[in-house]
């Protein structure tokens, strides 16, 4: 099997670190791997915890954010396949062997939450729900699951996207769209995820408006006709619908109307132009 650098964030989990790293190490025990602990900025006694496991730490000296320190882990990795997991419980590191097993056959293999002990809020159910369908209408294929904080991928693949890539929650969410809007293969394995030990990091409103501006953003990145098109076509039938309807009952076509006719043309330019400029930098 090959060789992996385990990365798991920590934001004071003094909870759930040492246990977290102990169970990798007792599933993983005949891999050849390395377990990379990124404190990010926490206080409690987290980073004594960590180093106590006898892994690599390295240390923020205040909180960066999720995908800070997953970029931190990512740099100091040795191996050439990156596997990121969660310092709370959540993730089950059973599953490990199995993302590893087949990594080999897709640029990235994630742990889909769709197991038979799925423990997600159910206040952050439908915000999921609604931001995967607007991924997959994106991505043009169905996502189990979006933003799973289980995954390996290969080094180079996170390299390549580095500077989109965010030091907040949504890594996850932009590595997994940038590497399917560029064709890279992305497959899923289906796994449990259990209720956390310690306290949630999440903001469920703010976060979530955070994740629906960057999936619109990535989709501007990397298909932007599937954004400038649709708006373009709903100002465009609505003005003409408009323009018609005013010319039939007051013999008249208003300037609103014309307006947002030419409005719903320029969206459409200006979506096409945008689509030069993906391909060109795809070259």
């Amino acid at each position: 099997m090959i060789p992996i650098s385990i990365i798991i964030p920590a934001f004071n989990e003094e909870s759930g670190i040492a246990v977290t790293i102990n169970k990798i190490q007792e599933v993983l025990k005949q891999h050849d791997f390395e377990i990379i602990v990124v404190n990010d900025g926490s206080t409690d006694k987290t980073h004594e915890l960590a180093l106590a496991c006898k892994v690599t730490v390295l240390k923020h000296h205040k909180n960066l954010g999720y995908g800070a320190s997953l970029k931190s882990g990512i740099k100091a990795a040795k191996f050439d396949y990156i596997l990121i997991t969660d310092a709370d419980g959540t993730y089950p590191p059973s599953a490990m062997p199995e993302l590893i097993s087949k990594a080999d056959q897709a640029d990235m293999v994630v742990g889909a939450r769709t197991g038979k002990n799925v423990n997600i809020p159910f206040m952050r159910k439908f915000p999921k729900w609604c931001l995967r369908k607007l991924a997959n209408y994106i991505c043009d294929r169905k996502l189990p699951d979006l933003n799973s904080g289980l995954r390996i991928f290969k080094k180079e693949d996170a390299n390549r996207f580095l500077s989109i890539l965010p030091n907040g929650f949504s890594f996850t969410t932009t590595i997994t769209m940038a590497l399917i809007c560029s064709d890279k293969v992305v497959e899923y394995i289906s796994i449990d995820y259990n209720r956390r030990k310690g306290i949630s990091k999440i903001r469920p409103i703010r976060d979530t408006m955070n994740f629906l501006i960057l999936i619109i953003r990535l989709c501007l990145y990397f298909e932007p006709l599937k954004i400038f098109l649709p708006l373009s076509l709903v100002l465009g039938l609505s003005s003409l619908a408009w323009i018609i309807w005013t010319a039939i009952t007051t013999h008249n076509i208003t300037d609103a109307g014309v307006l947002t006719f030419i409005i719903s043309l320029q969206f459409t330019v200006m979506g096409f132009l945008a689509d030069l400029i993906v391909k060109k930098r795809e070259k």
